[in-house]
């Protein structure tokens, strides 16, 4: 499974790279299943502690894994192809994507991003963008998009101010916008605070690469949360990650 390894901030190793193992994925989804219980009080479909869809068997399983074997954080990755054959995105489910799947190129969705409260420090997320950067070049994708989850455990406030903070310096343009099957309970959004909120760790990782947000958030009920679609061009995320891990990377 490894394919490198480093020690985080703290000074504990961690071993990176596509889980080939079931047992692997199992405890990816254990940590998922964790997560979204205790963080966005999800209702999820089974009560035996693993978080697990239709769409799980289709995807590649990203894991960073603690000197100790643990699984501290993860994500997956549906390549376009694929989705096609299975009747299309995770994220089809929450947004109409037929503008955006109009664009020229190879698309993929990254999702189920997860990262252990305790490892959190940087080193665990930025070995899983490696991982997927190299993978991301090696199949030769063009984009890269994503549901980036804030939690609506506050009614939706933090969403909407998330949301209007992200949108006024990175929405994507008009080719490439979406439309949420369910919208949020505008309460929130009417509210006339103008008080900035922190933005969510991973969402800030995004943007930091590069990445747009496509257009207003999606309610997920099941979950308790408001979903943002992402978009990520590879360009960016293969320059970012090339010099450090010797990608090749597609800039002409």
């Amino acid at each position: 499974m490894q394919s490198q390894s480093r020690a985080s901030s703290s000074g504990r190793k961690l071993t990176s790279g596509v889980a080939s193992e079931p047992a692997q994925i199992i405890a990816a989804q254990q940590l998922r299943y964790e997560i979204f219980t205790s963080e966005y009080g999800a209702d999820m479909e089974t009560d035996n502690g693993i978080d697990e869809d239709r769409f799980d068997p289709w995807c590649e399983h990203f894991v960073v894994m603690s000197q100790s074997g643990e699984v501290v954080a993860t994500t997956r990755l549906l390549h376009g192809e694929v989705a096609a054959k299975i009747g299309g995105f995770y994220s089809e489910d929450e947004f109409d994507l037929n503008r955006l799947k109009q664009n020229p190129g190879v698309f993929a969705e990254l999702g189920r991003t997860c990262i252990r409260s305790d490892f959190r420090s940087g080193a665990a997320l930025s070995m899983l963008w490696s991982e997927v950067a190299r993978y991301l070049v090696q199949e030769g994708i063009d984009y890269l998009l994503g549901c980036a989850s804030i939690s609506m455990l506050d009614g939706g406030y933090k969403a909407w101010r998330v949301t209007q903070q992200v949108q006024q310096e990175y929405l994507a343009s008009a080719e490439f916008r979406v439309t949420p099957k369910r919208t949020l309970p505008h309460l929130a959004s009417q509210s006339t605070q103008t008080d900035k909120v922190v933005i969510p760790p991973l969402i800030r990782s995004y943007m930091r690469l590069g990445a747009e947000v496509c257009g207003d958030p999606c309610w997920d009920p099941a979950f308790r949360c408001a979903d943002l679609l992402v978009l990520l061009n590879v360009d960016n995320l293969a320059a970012r990650y090339a010099r450090r891990y010797n990608l090749e990377a597609k800039i002409a």
